[in-house]
C-alpha cells in the first residue's frame, strides 16, 4: 500500500506541485513524500534483511541451495523495483549515513553531479558538494537528530560546477531499532523559480512607476521604492503601516475605485492622492482585481504614475492656446493662412466682417473665392517662390453683401519645422473709410483752393462785366428807342453772367456765417443754376415750381444750398445709371409747423436691402471712384442741425422721392464743420 501511494504521488506530482504552489502547501507535500519514502526504504530494508536471514537459516538447516537461490532472486527483484521507483522521480532523492556517506541515490542526483552511480555511491557527500560545507551540516545535525526531520530551502554549489542551485528540501531520519542510522533527502530544484523571483524583485524595485498590492479591506500589502518616494515617505514600513484610505484626498474615491475594479478586471483612472507633507498629486492608476478560485477578490494590484506636472503643463498649454485664440479673434485685422496651392487653411473670425465669409466657409477654398483681385494672389506667389519675404498690397474687392471694400494685405512666408516654406500668413485690414477720409481731405483741399480761385475769378470777371453792362445801358440811352435784338441779347447774357458770378461767390465764400432770413425759392433757383450745365449735358430736365407764399426761414444759405445740391447730384447720378435722359421734379410747400422741399427722380429707385444703411457715412454700392458715400450723411447732418429731417419714399412706378423738412420757427444752430461741397454717391 505504501508503494502504491508513493507511485500515485509520483505520477500525479505535477498536479500536486501546482496545488501546492497555489495554496502554499509545498513544504507539507514534500515532507509527506519524504516520510513515505523513508518509511518505504526502511521497510524494504527490513524485508530484505529478514529474507536474507531466513535464507541463511534454511540453507544451514537443510543444506539445500535451491530454495536459498530462489529467495535471493526475490530479494534482487525487490531491490530492482525499489531502484526503478526512485529513479522515476524528477526530484533528487538520496540516502546518506550519519557520517555523510552516500548510501543510495536516484537518477536525478546522478544527472545533477553528471556522474555514474559507481562514481559517487559509498562516497562522502562532501566530495561533490562545496556548499553547504561540512561545518554547516555539523551545526544543524544535533537538531536533526533530535527532531528526525527538517524542511526548507538550501543553496547548493557543486565542486565541479560554479553554478549555484536552489533546492526546496525535506530531510527525514532513517531509524533502525530506534536509532538514527542515516537520512533520506528529497529536494526539488527551484533555481529557475528563484531566478524568476529575483528578476521580478529587481524589476519591482527599479520601476519608475509606483507599484502596490492592497487587500479589499484597505491594508497595504507591499509597495516598491518608487511609490514610497512618490508619496514622500521615508521608508516602506512607514507607508505599509497606513491604511489605503488615508492616501486619498477624497476618501469616497477609494470606494468608487473598488466598485470600478470589481466590475472590470482592469481599469485606468485618475486619482488624487495626498503626500506625506499634505500636498496633493494627480496619479494615473492602472490596476486590476485578483480573484481566487471561488471568484472572490483577494487583493488589488496596480501601478501609479505621477501626472501632476503633465496636467499642469496641459493646463498651461490650454491657457496659451486660448490666449492665442482670443488674441487672434481680438486682432483688428483678419488673419489668413494660405498653403502652397493658394488655398485657405486658416481664417480668423474677423474675416466675416472684412469679406462677409465665415471662417469655416473659407477653409479649403482657393484665394479667388472671395472676389479678390489678382494683386494678393501675385503677392502670395512671390512669397512662396522666395523672391520676397515680406510684402504689402492695396486692392479693391467686393464684400459678400455686394458693397465694395478697399483692403490692405500684409503677408509673409510661413516657415515649417524644418525651415521650409509651408505657406503664407496674411493680414487683411479694411481701409475703406480711411481711403474715403483721405479722398475727402484731398477734395476739401481742392475745393478750398477752388473757392479761393473762384473768389478771385469772380472779382476779375465783375470788372469787365460791369463795364459791358454800363456800355449797354449807354447805348440804350443813346438810341432812345427799343434796343436792337442783338443789343438786347448782349444785355441779357451779360446780366446772366453777372448773376452766375454772384452765385459762385455766394456758394464758395458766403458773406457771413450764422442765421439769416432765407427765401427757399431763391436758394433752390441758385442751386439749380449752379448745377444747370451738368444737368443739361446729362440730358436731365428739371421741373421746379416755386411757391410764392412759402414763408422764409432762418438759417445758413450756404449749408442749405449744399443739402439741395447733394440731393440734385444724387438724383442725377441715379438717372444716369439706368438711362440717357430723365427728369427731376422739385416742389416746395409748408404747413403750420414745417416747410418742405421734395426732389423726385425717375431713376431706378433704392434697393430694399440698402434702405437701412443709405444714410450711413461712407455707405455706397458703387465701385470706388463712383462716389464717397458721404452725400446723404452730410445732408442729413445739416438738416438735423436745424431740427429737421430727410425722408425717403419710393416714387410711383420707378424712382425715388427725398423730402427735406425744416421747422418754420428758428432753432439754435450747432456749429458743424461741413466742407463746401461733397461728391454724392447714389445708393442703389
Amino acid at each position: 500500500m505504501v508503494l502504491l501511494s508513493v507511485g500515485m504521488a509520483a505520477a500525479a506530482w505535477d498536479n500536486i506541485s501546482q496545488l501546492s504552489a497555489r495554496f502554499g502547501l509545498l513544504p507539507i507535500a514534500a515532507a509527506l513524500t519524504a516520510v513515505g519514502l523513508s518509511y518505504y526504504v526502511g521497510h524494504q530494508r527490513q524485508v530484505i534483511r529478514g529474507l536474507r536471514e531466513r535464507a541463511q537459516r534454511e540453507a544451514a538447516a537443510t543444506g539445500s541451495t535451491d530454495q536459498g537461490a530462489h529467495l535471493l532472486h526475490v530479494i534482487r527483484r525487490s531491490q530492482q523495483g525499489y531502484r526503478e521507483l526512485v529513479d522515476s522521480f524528477d526530484d533528487v532523492v538520496l540516502a546518506v549515513s550519519t557520517d555523510g556517506t552516500i548510501q543510495a541515490a536516484n537518477r536525478a542526483f546522478a544527472d545533477l553531479l553528471s556522474k555514474n552511480f559507481p562514481e559517487f555511491v559509498f562516497q562522502p557527500l562532501s566530495n561533490f558538494i562545496a556548499s553547504p560545507t561540512t561545518e554547516d551540516v555539523q551545526r544543524m545535525l544535533p537538531r536533526l537528530m533530535e527532531r528526525h526531520h527538517w524542511t526548507g530551502m538550501i543553496e547548493v554549489r557543486l565542486k565541479d560546477d560554479a553554478t549555484t542551485h536552489y533546492f526546496d528540501c525535506s530531510i527525514q531520519a532513517i531509524l533502525s531499532h530506534g536509532e538514527v542510522s542515516g537520512f533520506s533527502i528529497w529536494g526539488r530544484d527551484i533555481t529557475e523559480q528563484r531566478e524568476r523571483e529575483a528578476r521580478f524583485t529587481e524589476l519591482f524595485e527599479t520601476l519608475h512607476e509606483g507599484v502596490y498590492f492592497t487587500t479589499p479591506d484597505g491594508r497595504i500589502l507591499d509597495v516598491n521604492h518608487a511609490l514610497v518616494h512618490m508619496l514622500g515617505y521615508q521608508s516602506r514600513s512607514e507607508l505599509l503601516a497606513l491604511p489605503v484610505i488615508e492616501l486619498y484626498v477624497d476618501p469616497s474615491d477609494r470606494q468608487r475605485r473598488m466598485e470600478e475594479l470589481n466590475r472590470n478586471a482592469t481599469h485606468d483612472r485618475e486619482v488624487h492622492l495626498r503626500r506625506r507633507d499634505g500636498t496633493e498629486i494627480v496619479c494615473l492608476d492602472s490596476s486590476r482585481a485578483i480573484y481566487d478560485a471561488d471568484g472572490k477578490v483577494i487583493r488589488y494590484q496596480g501601478t501609479l504614475v505621477d501626472i501632476t506636472e503633465r496636467r499642469q503643463m496641459e493646463a498651461e498649454i490650454v491657457q496659451q492656446q486660448q490666449f492665442k485664440r482670443r488674441l487672434i479673434q481680438c486682432f483688428p485685422d483678419a488673419i489668413l493662412v494660405i498653403d502652397k496651392d493658394l488655398r485657405y487653411t486658416f481664417a480668423s473670425a474677423r474675416v466675416h466682417d472684412t469679406l462677409g465669409w465665415w471662417p469655416d466657409e473659407m477653409i479649403g477654398r482657393p484665394v479667388t473665392c472671395s472676389s479678390e483681385t489678382s494683386e494678393p494672389a501675385r503677392l502670395y506667389r512671390e512669397l512662396l517662390a522666395g523672391t520676397e519675404q515680406l510684402g504689402s498690397v492695396e486692392f479693391v474687392c467686393q464684400h459678400r453683401d455686394g458693397t465694395w471694400k478697399t483692403l490692405r494685405c500684409s503677408a509673409s512666408r510661413l516657415v515649417g519645422p524644418d525651415n521650409e516654406v509651408a505657406g503664407v500668413v496674411a493680414s487683411l485690414r479694411d481701409i475703406t473709410q480711411a481711403k474715403l477720409i483721405e479722398q475727402q481731405l484731398v477734395q476739401a483741399e481742392r475745393l478750398a483752393a477752388m473757392g479761393h480761385m473762384i473768389d478771385g475769378f469772380a472779382h476779375e470777371l465783375n470788372n469787365p462785366l460791369t463795364a459791358i453792362l454800363g456800355a449797354v445801358d449807354l447805348l440804350d440811352l443813346q438810341h432812345g428807342e427799343p434796343s436792337p435784338r442783338h443789343l438786347k441779347l448782349l444785355k441779357e447774357q451779360s446780366r446772366r453772367a453777372a448773376e452766375i458770378v454772384q452765385n459762385l461767390l455766394f456758394f464758395s465764400r458766403p458773406p457771413m456765417r450764422g442765421n439769416h432770413r432765407l427765401n427757399l425759392n431763391d436758394l433752390i433757383q441758385r442751386t439749380l443754376l449752379l448745377q444747370q450745365y451738368s444737368l443739361r449735358i446729362s440730358g436731365i430736365t428739371v421741373d421746379f415750381l416755386p411757391e410764392p407764399s412759402l414763408p422764409t426761414i432762418e438759417g445758413d444759405g450756404n449749408q442749405l444750398m449744399q443739402v439741395f445740391l447733394n440731393l440734385l447730384i444724387n438724383a442725377e447720378q441715379a438717372i444716369g445709371s439706368c438711362r440717357d435722359r430723365g427728369s427731376i421734379r422739385v416742389r416746395v410747400g409748408s404747413n403750420d409747423e414745417h416747410v418742405w422741399i421734395s426732389f423726385q427722380d425717375d431713376g431706378p429707385g433704392v434697393a430694399e436691402g440698402a434702405l437701412r444703411n443709405m444714410f450711413d457715412p461712407f455707405y455706397s454700392t458703387k465701385r470706388p471712384g463712383g462716389g464717397t458715400g458721404m452725400g446723404l450723411s452730410v445732408a442729413l447732418g445739416i438738416v438735423r442741425n436745424y431740427g429737421g429731417d430727410i425722408n425717403f419714399q419710393p416714387a410711383p412706378g420707378n424712382g425715388a422721392v427725398f423730402t427735406v423738412t425744416l421747422p418754420r420757427e428758428p432753432v439754435e444752430l450747432v456749429t458743424m464743420p461741413v466742407p463746401a461741397s461733397v461728391s454724392m454717391a447714389r445708393v442703389n
